[in-house]
């Protein structure tokens, strides 16, 4: 029954998400920082307001952090920190720059070839190591490519953005969402992959094209180069001992999550443990190298600047090969990412003021913290790279929308949606795949990231099962994963954190793109691959279930 709590608990939702999709900060007095809403602080103060209006008790709150309906928040982030820590210390050994080298070596002066070559590559590593880790790495090297080689960025990063986005639904780690729905319908990891395999083919496939088709002009890919570069690929390798045992230690534990779930066994308990192992050598062989005084991350290399950190202009033009062979393997340095290694600022000089100030007193303890992480920068720069790197704003994000759906259904709104979805459907396995996965589209930009609206649908399915077929539930997960994975390639930067990211990048960079412009590249891909790719599991399910 719905009450005047449970249209208060829906409307503080809504006002949650628009927070989350159009962030302010609030203006304060002098001294004190500005008080940000969004992505991060919004759901948490929606929680905030309902528990004080009681529209929510500690037992919901419970609920969303321990699981219910046999989707457990804390085995999610679990899994999806596990991995991602694994992803991005193998990214910053340099492996997948120095992928970006070699297919831009293959590539040459032709500007199409080059332009395939990159969306292959990317659609390959962003199945094997997910979508944040590619973005991260592969959107920087673009940047710095597309201005030397004096190319249009937009065509470039949009395509980059879309691969990595479609590649990323078909593994049940390569995206959050994947595994949300893996644990709400009860569907075997080994076999999410197959259900995914098909729509992912044609939706990769066809989204190439849409984007072959908007960039046809030769000022967005054109024909033939005009600064084709040879790019000594092993130079910006920086660690290949650290590449293989990472890339090994990736590929075992993904093996092994794939094998465990068919004995009912939580990945994270397979997944936390090789990640640890990844923590212990990373901190192991930091030490060894910097005891016996070995290059690290770039470190100890000849490089333009005297601290080993290059400019961004003389970057890729250090990374070419030079007319001498002895040159392809001399040491150059490598493209940053989103943080370099020696970034960390010099220590903070105290003016002699009185020793009772308490302004002083604060001022050399923040000086001696900057010292000690300079320190353990040096010292251990593989963890400390990656650990700014990891998607730490996910944790409140993530338990925030599991608590607020928790309590969208404890006012009786998730079985409302559901009545809905059974009205709307009649329990037809092909309608509910169409619905399913054009609101999953839709729902992505609009309620707060396509991990808040897989959570929301997951529930509304659900809250419907006792009405619908085995086999409608099945085609209402898979219609699901497409749509939370494609719909990151969509409208608004918010529709997944991986839009976020990689608007910021660009920021940080000097690049601004529009909302406008972000919608504009991608409307005809997005809506290319939705209906290729709902047509694809419609056809699954028609094979599957005849």
């Amino acid at each position: 029954m719905i009450t005047g709590y449970s249209v208060a608990t829906l409307v503080v939702f809504i006002i949650s998400i628009g927070f989350v999709i159009y962030p302010v900060s609030i203006p304060t007095p002098r001294r004190i920082p500005r008080i940000p809403i969004n992505l991060t602080t919004a759901p948490i103060l929606a929680i905030a307001i309902l528990w004080a209006a009681q529209c929510l008790d500690p037992a919901v709150i419970r609920g969303g952090i321990v699981g219910t309906d046999g989707v457990k928040p804390y085995n999610i982030l679990i899994l999806f920190f596990s991995l991602a820590y694994m992803a991005i210390t193998l990214d910053i050994t340099g492996i997948l720059q120095s992928a970006a080298f070699w297919v831009s070596n293959k590539g040459g002066s032709n500007g199409w070839k080059l332009y395939s070559y990159f969306y292959i590559m990317l659609t390959i590593l962003s199945i094997c190591l997910g979508n944040d880790p590619v973005i991260l790495s592969g959107t920087a090297f673009l940047i710095y490519y597309t201005k030397v080689a004096e190319l249009n960025h937009i065509s470039w990063l949009m395509s980059e953005f879309a691969a990595a986005n479609t590649a990323s639904m078909v593994l049940f780690v390569g995206n959050p969402t994947n595994v949300v729905i893996c644990e709400g319908f009860n569907v075997n990891n080994a076999a999410f992959t197959a259900y995914t395999i098909l729509p992912f083919i044609a939706c990769s496939v066809f989204c190439f094209l849409a984007l072959g088709g908007q960039y046809r002009n030769k000022k967005y890919v054109p024909r033939k180069l005009n600064h084709a570069t040879d790019l000594d690929a092993r130079s910006v390798l920086l660690d290949p001992i650290g590449a293989c045992v990472g890339s090994f230690m990736l590929a075992s534990a993904l093996i092994l999550c794939l094998v465990v779930s068919f004995f009912g066994i939580d990945v994270w308990k397979i997944s936390l443990p090789f990640a640890t192992a990844k923590f212990i050598y990373d901190v192991a062989w930091d030490h060894y190298r910097f005891v016996r005084k070995l290059p690290m991350l770039g470190r100890g290399q000849q490089g333009p600047e005297e601290n080993g950190v290059p400019s961004d202009d003389v970057m890729l033009q250090d990374a070419q090969t030079l007319p001498d062979d002895s040159s392809r393997y001399r040491q150059s340095p490598p493209i940053p990412t989103t943080d370099k290694v020696n970034s960390i600022p010099d220590p903070v000089v105290v003016n002699n003021f009185s020793p009772h100030s308490s302004k002083v007193f604060a001022a050399r303890w923040r000086s001696k913290g900057i010292a000690l992480h300079k320190r353990l920068h040096a010292h251990f720069p593989t963890f400390f790279t990656a650990l700014p790197r990891l998607p730490f704003a996910l944790v409140p994000f993530a338990f925030s929308q599991f608590i607020l759906i928790e309590a969208l259904s404890h006012q009786g709104w998730i079985d409302v949606f559901g009545t809905w979805l059974l009205r709307a459907t009649h329990g037809d396995m092909y309608r509910t795949i169409w619905l399913i996965g054009v609101l999953g589209v839709i729902l992505c930009n609009i309620s707060g990231t396509n991990i808040g609206a897989t959570i929301l649908l997951t529930k509304v399915v659900r809250a419907a099962s006792p009405m619908l077929s085995d086999q409608t539930i099945r085609a209402a997960a898979i219609a699901l994963a497409v749509a939370s994975n494609i719909g990151a390639v969509s409208f608004t930067f918010s529709a997944s954190l991986a839009g976020l990211l990689w608007k910021g990048i660009l920021k940080q960079k000097g690049i601004i793109v529009k909302q406008t412009t972000f919608a504009y590249w991608n409307a005809l891909p997005l809506v290319v691959m939705m209906v290729v790719g709902l047509s694809v599991v419609c056809a699954e399910m028609a094979v599957l279930y005849p």
